[in-house]
C-alpha cells in the first residue's frame, strides 16, 4: 500500500533525479528523496555498487510472479521532482512507471531550439503535435518554448496527469489542446480536416490498445503511422522527433526510415541511443533509440 500523504514540502526543495547504478537486469535510481530499484533489460553488465547499496532502496518493483512493488519504506501516494526546470508529479504505478522518463530530457533543449528557429522563420507561433504523449513532459517543454501544442494520448488518466503537470509549471494557460483519442483515427481525421503542424513528437509503444480496444503493434504499423504523420505536416515543416523502446529497432534503422520519409525535404537526420543522464563514474544506461529530422540541424 502507498502512504496517503503528499511530499509537497520535499518538492519545494527542487530535488531532482539521479541514476545511481545499473546491472544484472536492474537499475537503481533516486527520484527526489526516494531510491527505487526497477527492472531494466538493457543492463546486462554487473553493477558497480555493492549489494548493501542496493538494499537501501525504498521500494523494489518486480515482474516475477506478477507485477508489483515491495515497499521497504512506504512511498507517498505522489511526490514531485524537477527535471530541466520542469516540475513533475510522480506516483508508483502498477506497471512500475512513475510518470516521467528521464532519458527523454535530453530532447527538450533540442525541441526548444527547433521551436525558436521556427518562430523566427515563420514569424508566428509554431504548431506542435505530441502523439502517445503520456504525462506531458515533451508537451510542456514545447509549450514553455512558445509553441501551440496538441497533446494526445489514448489514456484519459494520462491526459489528466499531464494537465496536472501543466498546472504545476504554471503552463495551464498556454495554448495546449488536451485530447484523449486513438492516434491512428485522430491522424486520419486531421488529414481530412486539412489541419497541419510544424513539428511532430512521436514516442509510440511497442504494443497498445486504443480507446475502443483497437490493437496497435509498432513493428506492423510503423510505416503507415509515419506516412499519416507526414500527411499532417506543413509543406515546409520544422522538425520530427521519433523515439521508441521497441526491441530490434536500432538507431541506424530508424534513421534510415526518417531519411526515406523526408527525402524530399531539405534538412538533417540524426539518431542515437537514448541514454539516462549519469555522472561520469556511473555506467551509461541505454533506454531505447531515437532519430530526429530538422530543417536547420
Amino acid at each position: 500500500m502507498l502512504a496517503k500523504n503528499n511530499c509537497s514540502m520535499m518538492s519545494k526543495e527542487k530535488i531532482k533525479y539521479e541514476l545511481l547504478d545499473s546491472g544484472n537486469g536492474r537499475k537503481l535510481e533516486r527520484f527526489g528523496p526516494f531510491t527505487l530499484d526497477r527492472p531494466c533489460s538493457q543492463a546486462i553488465w554487473k553493477p558497480l555498487l555493492p549489494k548493501s547499496s542496493w538494499k537501501k532502496a525504498d521500494a523494489i518493483f518486480s515482474r516475477e510472479e506478477g507485477m508489483g512493488w515491495d515497499m521497504r519504506n512506504r512511498l507517498p501516494e505522489s511526490w514531485e521532482i524537477d527535471l530541466e526546470g520542469l516540475t513533475f508529479r510522480l506516483s508508483a504505478t502498477n506497471f512500475g512507471h512513475l510518470g516521467v522518463f528521464p532519458e527523454h530530457q535530453t530532447h527538450w533543449s533540442w525541441l526548444e531550439k527547433q521551436i525558436i528557429d521556427c518562430q523566427k522563420r515563420l514569424n508566428r507561433e509554431p504548431k506542435v503535435l505530441n502523439l502517445f504523449a503520456y504525462s506531458g513532459a515533451a508537451s510542456l517543454a514545447a509549450a514553455r518554448a512558445g509553441a501551440a501544442v496538441c497533446h494526445l494520448d489514448a489514456s484519459k488518466g494520462m491526459v489528466a496527469w499531464a494537465r496536472e503537470n501543466a498546472a504545476l509549471n504554471q503552463l495551464e494557460e498556454k495554448p495546449i489542446r488536451w485530447i484523449t483519442d486513438d492516434v491512428i483515427k485522430f491522424l486520419q481525421r486531421e488529414e481530412r480536416r486539412g489541419r497541419k503542424y510544424d513539428g511532430i513528437i512521436l514516442d509510440p509503444p511497442s504494443f497498445g490498445r486504443g480507446t475502443k480496444g483497437e490493437v496497435f503493434k509498432l513493428e506492423e504499423q510503423l510505416w503507415d503511422l509515419l506516412k499519416m504523420c507526414y500527411a499532417v505536416l506543413e509543406e515546409a515543416p520544422q522538425f520530427f522527433l521519433f523515439s521508441c523502446h521497441t526491441p530490434g529497432f536500432t538507431a541506424q534503422g530508424i534513421k534510415n526510415v526518417l531519411e526515406q520519409l523526408f527525402h524530399s525535404q531539405a534538412g538533417f537526420v540524426e539518431s542515437g541511443e537514448a541514454l539516462i543522464p549519469a555522472k561520469s563514474n556511473i555506467t551509461p544506461l541505454p533506454c531505447g533509440t531515437y532519430s530526429r529530422w530538422s530543417r536547420n540541424g
